[in-house]
C-alpha cells in the first residue's frame, strides 16, 4: 500500500469525479446521475438533492482537474484553499464497513465541501510525499481521464474509463504488423 487505506480511497474517488466528464459528455448531468455517483463512491453525510448541490460538486470537479496537473506548490495552494473554504478540522471516525479514518467536515456539511475536504485531504498526504507525480493523465492519445497510480514500480500509464490500454496496444501492434509487411 502507497499510501493509506482513506488516502488511497479519496484518491480514487477524486479520480472518478473528474473523470465524470469527457468532452462534451457530462455523466453528472441531473440530480440523479449524482445520486448514482454518491452511492457508488460511498460518500456518508447528509445530501440535498438540489441543483445547487450537483452545481457545486461540478465546481469542485474543476477545482480538482486543475490540481491533478498543477506543480507541486500550486497543487498544496488549491488544497489548501479547499481545506479553508470548509474550514477542515480533523477527526477520526468510524462508519459502515469503514474502519478508522478521517474526516474533516461534519455530516451535515454541504456535500461538495466533504467530497472537497477529503480530496484536498488525500491530496495533502500526496503532496507531503513528494507523490505528486503518482497522479497522472491516461497515456492514450484519445483519452483525457485523470488516473492514480498505486502501483509499486510506478508503472500504470492508463486509466479505467474505457479500453484505452487495449486500444493502444492493439493498435501498435497493427503499426507493427504493417510495418514489416
Amino acid at each position: 500500500m502507497v499510501f493509506s487505506n482513506d488516502t488511497e480511497q479519496a484518491l480514487l474517488s477524486a479520480a472518478a469525479l473528474i473523470n465524470t466528464v469527457s468532452g462534451s459528455l457530462d455523466a453528472l448531468a441531473t440530480e440523479h446521475d449524482l445520486d448514482v455517483f454518491i452511492d457508488e463512491q460511498q460518500f456518508s453525510g447528509g445530501r440535498t438533492g438540489s441543483l445547487a448541490e450537483l452545481r457545486s460538486v461540478r465546481q469542485l470537479r474543476a477545482q480538482l482537474r486543475e490540481i491533478w496537473t498543477a506543480t507541486e506548490d500550486e497543487a498544496a495552494r488549491l488544497s489548501n484553499l479547499i481545506l479553508s473554504n470548509a474550514r477542515a478540522l480533523p477527526q477520526l471516525v468510524k462508519h459502515d464497513q469503514w474502519d478508522w479514518h478521517l474526516h474533516a467536515t461534519p455530516p451535515e456539511a454541504p456535500l461538495a465541501l466533504r467530497m472537497g475536504t477529503e480530496a484536498a485531504m488525500a491530496l495533502a498526504d500526496v503532496i507531503r510525499a513528494k507523490e505528486l507525480s503518482r497522479l497522472r493523465i491516461c497515456a492514450a492519445a484519445d483519452c483525457e481521464a485523470v488516473l492514480v497510480d498505486l502501483s509499486k514500480n510506478r508503472s500504470r500509464r492508463f486509466c479505467d474509463t474505457g479500453n484505452c490500454a487495449n486500444r493502444t496496444h492493439v493498435a501498435a501492434y497493427r503499426r507493427r504488423k504493417s510495418a514489416a509487411s
